[in-house]
């Protein structure tokens, strides 16, 4: 301002230096919705590309780009890959936002029959308005997946989750890399169930990988966000591209609490599994129990699979009551250790009702096809003792 002194009302507005003098021990959360330049001309090199910087919170942010470069390089770690990420505002927008990236009008994607209620939703109610078709198969069963790549060009997608929500089914990703690279065709891998602790995609050659981060990333039950982790140069620009301009932006708040979530993950994953499986056994020998779905089983039709691709089988299962859906609701409402929340991937055990909640929108025959029945319960199996865990599902279905 030169010699001339301001108001005090306008010292007020002032934003004051940064007086930080040595470096924060943890991530600072940048609270800002844009960045200064110290010149026009900076300015400029950064908006034409020619300087890399941070210009406007949408674009992108400090804290939300330290976190989704750490989470890519848990995605690619002994890989050899040189991987990204992009933070987003929930798991649901990193879905729509790599598909809006990649796929346009006529596009096709296979996937499989038991996907996450929410993510069948978006395909056909949604994605579907863009022109974006949706086609629900096995994906195990190879040669018919071939046939349909070879018979139908419009297919440029193969987007799976695996172990699937909520019935655990596991899908081959190796067997997925192979045909999307065979006949050029993308494949992304929802890999919210495992995390990189316990399964890396991109290690078996899948070309993106998904993360509802609100689940066990975080950790906490705290935040809500998602993550889109390619390797490929040649569509990152799209990527972000997309993300800025659909505004599915993570905030640094989020990000901020997936970081300190992420400083105890394999901790936590390592006792996920380990009280799951200890769950699953009881389970399995319960006389109301007529089907327990867990990995880690040997019984189970995936157990295979999922050991070769697999460091450990994760604190998610499914368990199928003996009875109707009265019966079932019966054995929920006496539930008392065990949380009764439409969520996954806390500390604590979760339990939900997926007929009625996270598929209730799901056409009704395909649900049940998928052996989401009526009776079928889901736990988010936690770190606490786990027997607790065990005795709050004993007298829940005994006492009736």
């Amino acid at each position: 301002m030169g010699t001339r002194k301001m108001s005090l009302d306008s010292l007020c507005v002032r934003e004051f230096e940064d007086n930080r003098t040595t470096r924060p021990h943890q991530l600072p959360i940048y609270a800002t919705s844009s960045f200064e330049f110290d010149s026009m001309e900076e300015g400029i090199e950064i908006f034409t590309g020619k300087k890399t910087g941070h210009v406007y919170g949408r674009y992108g942010n400090p804290t939300i780009d330290t976190v989704s470069t750490k989470l890519a390089e848990m995605e690619a770690f002994g890989t050899g890959l040189k991987a990204y990420g992009y933070l987003t505002s929930s798991g649901m927008s990193a879905i729509s936002t790599v598909v809006l990236s990649l796929l346009k009008s006529g596009d096709t994607i296979l996937t499989q029959n038991d996907l996450y209620g929410g993510t069948t939703e978006l395909m056909l109610k949604v994605l579907s308005q863009s022109g974006i078709r949706t086609v629900s198969v096995d994906l195990n069963e190879t040669d018919a997946v071939e046939q349909l790549l070879q018979n139908d060009r419009s297919i440029r997608m193969l987007y799976f989750e695996t172990p699937a929500n909520p019935t655990m089914r596991c899908v081959d990703i190796r067997q997925m890399a192979r045909l999307g690279k065979k006949y050029g065709v993308f494949t992304c891998a929802d890999n919210t169930f495992c995390t990189p602790i316990l399964q890396q995609p991109l290690a078996l050659g899948a070309d993106f990988v998904i993360h509802s981060t609100t689940k066990y990333l975080n950790g906490h039950g705290n935040s809500i966000a998602g993550v889109i982790i390619g390797h490929d140069e040649n569509y990152r620009k799209k990527i972000w591209t997309t993300l800025k301009l659909l505004g599915t932006t993570c905030n640094p708040w989020d990000a901020w609490l997936i970081n300190n979530g992420l400083k105890t993950l394999a901790l936590r994953m390592h006792k996920h599994c380990e009280n799951a499986m200890a769950v699953a056994t009881y389970l399995a020998g319960h006389p109301r129990v007529r089907k327990v779905n867990y990995n880690g089983l040997r019984t189970h039709e995936y157990h295979e699979l999922a050991a070769s691709q697999m460091k450990g089988y994760g604190g998610m299962l499914s368990f199928e009551v003996d009875g109707d859906l009265a019966t079932t609701l019966g054995v929920m409402n006496r539930m008392e250790f065990c949380t009764l929340a439409p969520t996954l991937g806390d500390v604590d055990t979760l339990a939900l009702h997926p007929a009625t909640s996270s598929h209730l929108n799901v056409d009704k025959a395909q649900r049940e096809r998928s052996g989401i029945t009526d009776g079928l319960i889901r736990l988010s199996v936690g770190i606490e003792d786990s027997s607790d865990i065990i005795a709050d599902l004993r007298q829940a279905l005994e006492s009736h």
